[in-house]
């Protein structure tokens, strides 16, 4: 499509890690279709079990499954919206370095506190997309009054409803949005006046 001023319209590819980890979640969605639940969750899943390589490499992978479309299509939403914005701003690089870190806490919290659940899903990552987000720039000694309401609502609500029993995994959330605080706040802590953080 050309526009008035002769320039064509293009769909840009804005966002790698941010596209391709989607493509991963919606790949392993696709995957659930065929493959065996327990082989799913053997993949897709972190739980405690004996510690091999399949152990580690489930810290990582457990954040591309979900248990259905609804579960999916709810973190991707959020993801695709925060995370866009966040590669642009700290790189793409610093971006699977944030993710995998993440993914490795949330699911070393789930072994270590849970003995016989098994949890999957982007959750973790988007609440720490959700509170790196809302610290922009931390001058010294100042905290965003933003970071502090997002993490009132949003941690606040996790808390309440850590008891419940809806099978949502609310450790996730708040392990998460407390891995994404401490990384805003170190990749934001720099003097007043330095440059733009280099990508």
């Amino acid at each position: 499509m050309t526009l008035k001023n002769g320039h064509k319209l293009r769909i840009s590819f804005n966002s790698p890690v941010v596209l391709g980890f989607a493509a991963i979640c919606l790949i392993s969605q696709l995957l659930k279709l065929v493959l065996t639940d327990r082989t799913y969750q053997y993949i897709f899943s972190v739980y405690r079990a004996r510690f091999d390589a399949m152990t580690v490499v489930r810290l990582f992978t457990h954040v591309f499954g979900h248990s259905g479309w609804e579960h999916f299509l709810g973190n991707m939403m959020y993801f695709l919206i925060l995370g866009p914005m966040l590669e642009e701003k700290y790189g793409s690089k610093r971006l699977i370095i944030i993710i995998a870190i993440v993914a490795a806490v949330t699911g070393l919290f789930n072994i270590i506190i849970f003995s016989n659940t098994a949890v999957l899903g982007a959750s973790g990552v988007v609440f720490a997309f959700i509170l790196l987000s809302s610290i922009t720039r931390r001058d010294t000694g100042a905290i965003p009054l933003t970071f502090i309401l997002v993490a009132v609502l949003y941690i606040g609500q996790q808390l309440l409803q850590i008891f419940k029993n809806d099978e949502i995994s609310q450790l996730s959330h708040i392990v998460g949005g407390a891995v994404g605080t401490v990384i805003g706040f170190i990749l934001n802590a720099r003097p007043a006046g330095a440059g733009r953080l280099s990508k």
